[in-house]
């Protein structure tokens, strides 16, 4: 059962005995338990008050006449979310039209023929997932147990324990407003009367004094409403440099600095592709300054080049956040970045290997600042999206100088917590060091041989013909090999290779990779069945997406080496990810000698340090036995 099973059934068993319940969640699938005496309660974003949801809101938000409809809303037009498929072409406005003119999934596939065109023929091709979507979009109401009323009295916490346990895990606003929440909810002794419902009213927010809001954020915590620091309420004076006069002042005074943090604001994601909008410095806290670049290409290098001096110098310190991915930007502009570096993502990483790294979480964490949003600026992805060059160069300049302000105040905290940490040499001598390695193996990519790779997939296009010949053969049927429903019928139904097949929680027959391995000894057609797929998956992942990764500027293929992601330190490769291509087959192999030097002058060698890691158990240990 799940979290919300056990939700439904605690509240349908508590309107039973006269309460009225509320459900805490922002989950819309929880609608469809309103009733009279049974409510939502929505926290907002952000903690700024909370919605209460009953029958009204419901009818009003999905359109429906009764709550229970929700359950076919969601089944129709599907939850990426909850893994719940839906109905192929339906999303929100089909569904309540759906809704309104045939009231439940079961009616709508019982009248298909009332439909038109394609949603006729995708509905009628897909009632069984709708009903499966239906059922998985229900939350059960039979959970194995029970409503007692003492479980759910509200008790104040130990707070000296609460705080021990939200400092160890950085929870440091919890932990401050906590006891502040609970200062103003009297304790369960103090209260003389439960309240029970009675169907008759809607309760609302401000009902009582003692209003218990978990989402709240009190007034002693902030004069905003989020509790966080922000550009609106903290002291800073961030100025955009856009004359050669003030970029000649800008520049000779960064010169004299020991140190600076800098951040490069690009139009994408994309290194090699990417234009850079402008680049912000900071070297004291709250003040910093923006320099904007020309939209045309050579004059931004113009720009840059003027900056040269600064980026090139190997005396001052540069700070900055995910520092490989500007060394990148900067360098196809004609810009090295040299000198000692301090990267803030890398240093959180050695310091919470776990956590995220990103700017946005590490400052709201460690500076309980909230950072401007790029969407805040631009609006939401679509075509009435802005471009970031287009909005008033005030506000670039307080976006972008923002960050390297931000990235300074974190530098200046996980400096000291890595000396403290006593990681301050493997930071300086092992990770910085391979920072600008993989910098310079990303720049380089590697050459890809298209043509190898597009004889080799015409030669896999025939062998997975062969293949399925065989296979429909030997089951004296013919089906979608790729349809795990179709091909569990065939074996399981069809062919009977098991008595008792193992099924899915959908109810369709299990033919997962790890099942069928045990069967390929005893049934030759399941054997052939795993060598399609593995023929498949070789043609489709690897050798006709591999070319597509090519970069039209340079001919090969650039990956991205992540240096902070997992957290044994291993890096992880992506777009595309080159750490996975197949060596357990012979064909896998062939994807491999796709991968060739530069030029003839060049050539590949392949090294590896085997056992390394037993090695360095031995030595660490100095175990005689382990050593020899």
């Amino acid at each position: 059962f799940e979290a919300d099973d056990l939700i439904g059934t605690l509240s349908k068993q508590a309107e039973k005995e006269g309460f009225q319940t509320f459900m805490v969640t922002p989950d819309k699938d929880f609608a469809q338990l309103v009733s009279e005496n049974i409510f939502m309660y929505k926290p907002s974003r952000m903690g700024n008050g909370i919605e209460i949801w009953g029958i009204p809101e419901v009818q009003k938000r999905f359109e429906v006449e009764k709550p229970e409809q929700v359950i076919d809303y969601l089944g129709m037009m599907g939850d990426a979310v909850d893994n719940i498929p839906g109905l192929p072409g339906v999303g929100d406005k089909t569904a309540k039209k759906f809704l309104k003119e045939y009231g439940s999934m079961e009616n709508l596939l019982a009248n298909t023929h009332e439909l038109k065109g394609k949603m006729r023929e995708k509905v009628e091709a897909n009632k069984d997932l709708g009903l499966l979507s239906k059922q998985l979009a229900t939350i059960l109401l039979d959970c194995p147990v029970q409503f007692h009323e003492k479980d759910f009295e509200l008790n104040h916490p130990d707070f000296n324990k609460t705080t021990e346990i939200f400092k160890e895990l950085e929870f440091r606003r919890i932990a401050d407003s906590l006891p502040k929440i609970f200062k103003s909810f009297p304790k369960h002794e103090e209260q003389t009367q439960k309240q029970k419902g009675t169907g008759t009213e809607k309760p609302q927010p401000q009902e009582t004094s003692h209003q218990f809001d978990l989402f709240a954020v009190t007034e002693e915590d902030t004069e905003n409403n989020s509790g966080y620091k922000t550009t609106e309420n903290a002291e800073h004076f961030y100025q955009f440099v856009d004359t050669p006069f003030s970029r000649k002042l800008l520049l000779e005074k960064l010169l004299v600095q020991k140190s600076v943090s800098f951040h490069i604001e690009t139009v994408g994601t994309n290194s090699f592709e990417t234009d850079i909008i402008g680049v912000s410095f900071c070297y004291e806290k709250g003040k910093g300054y923006f320099v904007n670049l020309s939209e045309n290409k050579k004059g931004a290098k113009e720009i840059l080049k003027e900056f040269s001096s600064f980026f090139e110098s190997k005396t001052i310190e540069k700070i900055g956040h995910n520092i490989k991915y500007c060394i990148k930007v900067l360098y196809n502009y004609s810009i090295r970045l040299k000198g000692n570096l301090f990267d803030t993502m890398l240093a959180h990483y050695l310091l919470n290997p776990d956590m995220r790294h990103n700017l946005d979480v590490l400052s709201e964490t460690y500076l309980n600042y909230k950072s401007t949003s790029l969407e805040s600026l631009i609006g939401k992805k679509g075509k009435n999206q802005r471009s970031l060059r287009k909005i008033e160069l005030k506000k670039q300049a307080n976006f972008a100088v923002e960050k390297a302000d931000l990235t300074l105040q974190l530098k200046l905290i996980f400096e000291k917590d890595i000396t403290k940490l006593k990681l301050k040499k493997l930071y300086t001598n092992i990770e910085i060091p391979l920072l600008r390695v993989l910098a310079s193996m990303e720049l380089e990519g590697i050459k890809l041989d298209a043509d190898f790779l597009n004889s080799l997939s015409k030669k896999l296009i025939e062998d997975i013909q062969n293949l399925e010949s065989t296979i429909y053969k030997e089951a004296n049927i013919e089906f979608n090999l790729a349809s795990p429903k179709q091909l569990g019928d065939v074996l399981f139904e069809h062919l009977k290779l098991v008595e008792k097949p193992k099924k899915t929680k959908t109810g369709q027959y299990a033919t997962g990779e790890e099942i069928l391995s045990k069967l390929a000894p005893k049934h030759k057609i399941v054997k052939e069945i795993l060598e399609w797929r593995g023929l498949v998956k070789l043609k489709n992942t690897y050798v006709d997406a591999l070319p597509n990764e090519i970069n039209k500027k340079t001919g090969r293929i650039h990956t991205t080496f992540s240096q902070a992601v997992a957290a044994t330190g291993r890096l992880s490769s992506n777009n595309p990810n080159l750490q996975n291509i197949p060596i357990r087959t012979e064909r896998g192999r062939q994807v491999r000698k796709a991968f060739v030097p530069r030029n003839e002058d060049y050539t590949l060698v392949s090294a590896d340090y085997s056992q390394i890691e037993l090695r360095i158990i031995a030595s660490l240990s100095n175990d005689k036995s382990m050593i020899e």
